[in-house]
């Protein structure tokens, strides 16, 4: 079956593959927009995670093709085996989300009452939440696994798929999970983390594909990257008998521009100033008394949860903060303060309006540039390396020690916006003008 992408042009798909695509799983992703409310900002923005998942499946199979081009494997059933393991973790490796954005995690249940069977052997500091009989809200990830492993979807994947296990696939997207057999090692070779890395790192097929395609539907310059250049430098580093992500050393500004693209989408896109309050508002609602919104455990009755049955729900709610979403009558924004440390401004701006009786809300975004550089050593254990093919004398490095651009946007960004509501905005800026502040 051929995909006519507006990103990558056509796209492949088995019929094995198509199987799952057509699953009721993987079709409610068309139902969820990529990128929540960012389409009231940028018109264009109305792509949905269904297609932004399939250009993730094709970009790891290109991966996989540049890096593995002259690796000898123990036979082509291996590699072929490997390479599909992959696509399908990439397919499948956002299959779990909610609707509309990241807020509507605080409406799901705790993740022991999803009852997902492959966490009983989780590697992470997480079990220990499980050991004291306590247990946290689950996220899109949790449904992601319980997908995967106990769910229709896992049936038609051992179906079309006889050769791979729904776990082998899910240990690709949560590296917590441990692999009971060597279904990664071939000939001494430990794949698993390469190709975990593939799907999940700060070099992931997944960055690959949503940079690209944020930017072509909100039509921006921002995350924009040289991407053939970056596919065609891919290759990968052995260390002590497991496969490790690199990247050649010609590409390393590549890399460089590809980090600051993301970091500046960020800014510039995902944080926009109105995205920002609808989801305020939307977490406002979700965190309520009275919402009586909430997502179930069931994972058949999930199937059933897109951004329409939100939005459904929202124009039947007397809810304030509901109302505000549907009528499309945001707060808005008052004061704009960007600063790389902590400032009192805000916090003079807000004291200022509450005391004089007006309703203000007050959100810090903050990102950084990546979390590589400050991550814990058991965080980094699957490292990616920088190789130089045309030095034999200079060794592969962690790529965190083979670029400046680490240390040089190490600090946090962080915009603080203060909104109020529109028939209290002109006293606002008058006391702000007043006071100076």
């Amino acid at each position: 079956m051929e995909i006519r992408d507006p990103v990558h042009g056509t796209l492949t798909l088995s019929n094995a593959e198509v199987a799952v695509i057509d699953t009721p799983e993987y079709q409610r992703l068309r139902a969820i927009k990529q990128l929540g409310f960012s389409e009231l900002s940028f018109p264009g923005a109305t792509h949905n995670r269904y297609l932004h998942s399939i250009g993730v499946c094709h970009i790891a199979g290109v991966a996989f093709d540049q890096i593995f081009k002259g690796q000898r494997f123990s036979s082509s059933s291996v590699r072929n085996r490997l390479r599909q393991v992959l696509r399908l973790a990439a397919l499948l490796h956002d299959v779990g989300h909610g609707p509309l954005s990241h807020a509507i995690e605080e409406v799901m249940p705790p993740v022991k009452e999803l009852k997902i069977q492959a966490y009983e052997n989780r590697l992470i500091k997480k079990q220990k939440s499980f050991l004291e009989n306590t247990s946290p809200r689950a996220t899109h990830e949790d449904y992601t696994i319980k997908y995967l492993t106990d769910s229709n979807l896992s049936e038609t994947l051992k179906k079309n798929f006889p050769d791979i296990d729904p776990i082998q696939i899910a240990t690709l997207i949560d590296p917590s999970l441990m692999n009971f057999d060597d279904f990664f090692i071939d000939m001494g070779m430990d794949y698993r983390p390469i190709l975990s890395q593939l799907v999940s790192s700060e070099l992931d097929c997944d960055r690959m594909d949503y940079l690209e395609r944020d930017s072509f539907f909100c039509g921006t310059n921002y995350g924009k990257f040289d991407l053939p250049w970056m596919l065609n430098n891919l290759t990968t580093y052995s260390v002590e008998g497991k496969q490790h992500l690199a990247i050649n050393r010609r590409a390393l500004y590549t890399f460089d521009d590809f980090l600051i693209s993301r970091h500046h989408m960020h800014l510039m896109v995902y944080f926009h100033h109105k995205s920002i309050i609808y989801e305020e508002m939307m977490n406002r609602y979700l965190t309520s008394k009275d919402c009586s919104f909430f997502l179930p455990a069931d994972i058949h009755e999930y199937t059933k949860y897109t951004d329409s049955k939100l939005f459904e729900h929202l124009q039947t709610q007397t809810n304030p903060w509901a109302k505000r979403i549907v009528q499309r009558k945001p707060y808005r924004v008052l004061s704009e303060i960007h600063t790389t440390e902590d400032s009192y401004r805000p916090q003079r701006i807000k004291d200022l309006l509450d005391k004089n009786g007006i309703d203000v809300i007050w959100v810090s975004s903050q990102a950084r540039l990546s979390k590589y550089h400050a991550a814990q050593p058991e965080d980094k254990a699957f490292q990616i390396y920088v190789v130089d093919e045309y030095d034999r004398w200079d060794q592969p490095v962690p790529i965190d020690q083979s670029t400046e651009i680490f240390k040089r946007y190490e600090g946090t960004r962080i915009i603080n916006r203060l909104y109020v509501d529109q028939p209290d905005y002109e006293k606002a800026e008058a006391l702000l003008t007043q006071q100076k502040i």
